[in-house]
């Protein structure tokens, strides 16, 4: 018998990385304006990235990196370190898939199969220096003379032509692998958005770099049960309520000088921030319970701190605005500042953004000029820019998702809409009196090979309900007027860390338009708890990660189902995975007069077997506030199933792991409650990348044809 084809859009969806693969990003722009760098395989289907330049004033290009060339064709034998930082970052191509610079970007270093690769950007000359294997994350000094990188838990630096291989910081032996400096902890790069851990100082000469000691920090085991002659993988986690990484700070010197800094680590264990500027290294460091935040600055020679700015908030204090904090050339301070509706962009403790204007990210400081992403509508993002004599400049217009780097008076603008497959990115070179705009004439476009769906989008966008819940509605592109009302498919994210309903073609509404195109009006809604709504819509979860979220979903699909009749409520499901999928499975338990058809991807059905930080956020200490946890976990809810329920998960998951699925599907089988479970060996929490995930997707249309029913599909796609 033959194995069935994989549906044809998932598929693609696989092979393009999610239509990433081919199009241009990590942009570095040099001081003058003249060059740009980026990273981009060589077509929307190769995962291999390369290095390039690109001249804004005549629009040519030049390889400077190619790993083909520089591996022979041998493939990219990854170290562990670097697939650990990958699956943090959610990075799943290959090749170069990061570089870092000099100031001048005239030197440019990656790491390739653990080795260090330097390219001088203007000649183009390429050499791999004799560093110590493997090489992680590797960083030029700002004067270039110096590449720092780490490799076997240590922070070593080697000088740009190959000579003085050294370390600067190192863990003493009996210590073991579980201390190490210059690389994120777990909850750093997962739970706060901070995946560097080591910065230069602008002279080149000293090194800002955290330790991180996990020795306190609980063992936890992930075992392929697929193969039981091996071994489990260990790592330290860790779990709400118990032990996090010692995280300090030191400062290291070329000559092997190495300083602690000081602060009350006792009342503010975590790190979310920190760097070195013009002014001296700095720090943001966070209470256990995240209610209160100081910004912190370093003294370098001693290590002593003084605080700069203190935030405080009864819930939590945000932390994942991407930048901050900064300082501009005259030590005022760029932060962000929550007030009730809005989220500020704060420089010198002042809000210099108006009510209604939500910041998102801190892009760059030159001299007294802040850029950064704002918008006032949540589904949209607009580039801007704050300077204290001409005020905040909006630099886009069109509507949609924009995203850019600005630098000598050049920038480089990227940007998505709902009416543009893909993305489009144009440089934009400034104009006789130094200002730079992207709506300015003759930009200059950036290439992308990037693959075109192969489905165009039916969506609908609006707002619904009292609370303006922002929606997107897909239809089947074949359904007309007068057709039989569809069955409706519940497809969101709905909580903290991510939008999906967005003014931009994304993968995931790829995804909702492919489940369309089987016979379902697809419904996907931003609720409770989703960014981009401002500090208050963000902490309505407080307490209660499931209620708040799960309210919205139902409201929505009520208030869209008023105006549009070809949604059947009589045959509803949800889906989801991570967040979505513990809110998939609260659906079909709690709320069964709505949801008659739920698919679980790694859900969290226990609140107590995930980081602190993430958890602690939201819900608080478990020993202070158990009641927060039993309201958010599922397994409790185990005896209520009465609807078709089918649970995944992968086994190799060590970001939601499943264990959570397994206590619930006991519970549910203690409670004689029929469910489905599909375990998936050797998959983590990432989507894979080979056909697995365009089976998976046609696993759970038939699930839901199986029990909701629904007119045939007219598109094979």
């Amino acid at each position: 018998m033959s194995t069935p084809t994989p549906p044809a859009l998932p598929r693609q969806l696989t092979r393009t990385r999610r239509f990433t693969l081919g199009a241009p990003a990590r942009f570095t722009v040099t001081p003058d304006g003249g060059t740009v760098l980026f990273l981009r395989s060589r077509a929307g289907d190769d995962p291999v990235g390369c290095l390039w330049a690109f001249d804004p004033a005549t629009g040519a290009e030049r390889l400077l990196a190619d790993p083909a060339e520089l591996l022979g064709g041998a493939a990219d034998a990854v170290p562990e370190e670097e697939r650990v930082r990958r699956e943090r970052a959610r990075q799943q191509t290959s090749g170069i898939t990061d570089y870092a610079t000099d100031t001048a970007a005239r030197l440019a270093a990656f790491a390739l199969s653990g080795q260090l690769w330097a390219v001088d950007t203007g000649s183009g000359a390429l050499r791999k220096l004799p560093a110590r294997h493997p090489v992680v994350d590797p960083r030029p000094a700002p004067d270039g003379r110096h590449i720092a990188y780490v490799s076997g838990g240590a922070l070593r630096v080697i000088r740009a032509d190959g000579s003085g291989d050294r370390a600067v910081a190192a863990p003493e032996p009996a210590e073991g692998p579980d201390v190490f400096f210059g690389l994120p902890e777990h909850v750093a790069s997962e739970s706060m958005g901070r995946h560097r851990a080591f910065w230069w100082a602008p002279d080149g000469e000293r090194l800002l770099t955290t330790r991180a000691d996990n020795r306190a920090v609980r063992l936890w085991y992930l075992s392929d049960p697929a193969d039981p002659a091996q071994p489990p993988r260990t790592m330290r986690y860790p779990q709400v309520g118990t032990a996090n990484a010692e995280v300090t700070l030191w400062i290291a010197d070329l000559a092997g000088g190495l300083s602690e800094v000081r602060w009350d680590r006792a009342g503010f264990e975590y790190l979310p921030a920190a760097g070195w500027d013009g002014h001296g290294p700095y720090a943001a460091v966070l209470s256990r319970d995240q209610r209160t935040l100081r910004l912190l600055a370093v003294d370098p020679a001693d290590g002593t701190t003084s605080l700069l700015a203190e935030r405080h908030d009864e819930r939590w204090v945000e932390l994942l605005v991407p930048g901050v904090p900064a300082r501009t050339a005259t030590g005022l301070l760029v932060d962000c500042l929550d007030r009730d509706e809005t989220r500020h962009l704060s420089v010198g403790g002042t809000p210099v953004t108006p009510d209604g204007l939500q910041l998102h990210e801190v892009l760059a400081v030159d001299g007294e000029t802040v850029s950064f992403v704002a918008a006032s509508e949540p589904t949209e993002r607009h580039l801007w820019t704050y300077h204290p004599g001409r005020g905040i400049r909006r630099l886009t217009g069109q509507p949609g998702v924009h995203a850019g780097v600005l630098r000598g008076g050049t920038l480089v603008h990227t940007v998505r809409t709902l009416d543009l497959p893909g993305s489009r990115t144009t440089v934009h070179r400034p104009a006789e009196d130094g200002r730079s705009r992207p709506d300015r004439p003759a930009p200059v476009a950036i290439t992308s090979y990037a693959q075109r769906p192969l489905l165009r989008l039916r969506v609908e966008s609006a707002a619904v309900g009292p609370r303006e819940l922002r929606t997107h509605l897909f239809l089947p592109s074949w359904h007309r007027p007068g057709d039989a009302p569809l069955p409706v498919l519940v497809d969101p994210y709905g909580g903290p860390a991510m939008q999906k309903v967005m003014a931009e073609q994304s993968s995931h509404a790829f995804v909702s338009q492919w489940f369309a195109e089987q016979g379902f009006a697809v419904l996907v809604t931003d609720g409770a708890g989703t960014p981009g709504r401002g500090p208050r819509w963000e902490k309505e979860v407080f307490g209660d990660l499931i209620g708040p979220p799960l309210a919205d979903q139902v409201a929505a699909l009520r208030a869209t189902a008023e105006r549009r009749p070809e949604l059947d409520l009589g045959r509803v499901g949800i889906r989801g995975w991570s967040f979505s999928g513990t809110l998939a499975a609260a659906a079909v338990m709690r709320r069964p007069d709505v949801f008659h058809a739920a698919v679980a991807g790694a859900p969290l059905t226990d609140q107590r077997l995930y980081d602190a930080c993430w958890k602690e956020r939201f819900l608080g200490p478990p020993d202070r506030y158990p009641e927060h946890y039993e309201a958010s976990s599922l397994l409790a809810d185990a005896p209520q199933l009465s609807r078709p329920l089918l649970l995944v998960h992968g086994l190799a998951d060590d970001n939601v792991f499943a264990a959570g699925t397994l206590r619930l599907s006991a519970a549910l089988l203690a409670a004689g409650r029929p469910h489905e479970v599909l375990p998936l060996s050797g998959m983590t929490h990432a989507a894979p990348t080979d056909d697995t995930f365009a089976r998976l997707q046609g696993h759970q249309l038939e699930f839901f044809q199986r029990h909701l029913g629904g007119p045939p599909a007219r598109a094979a796609t």
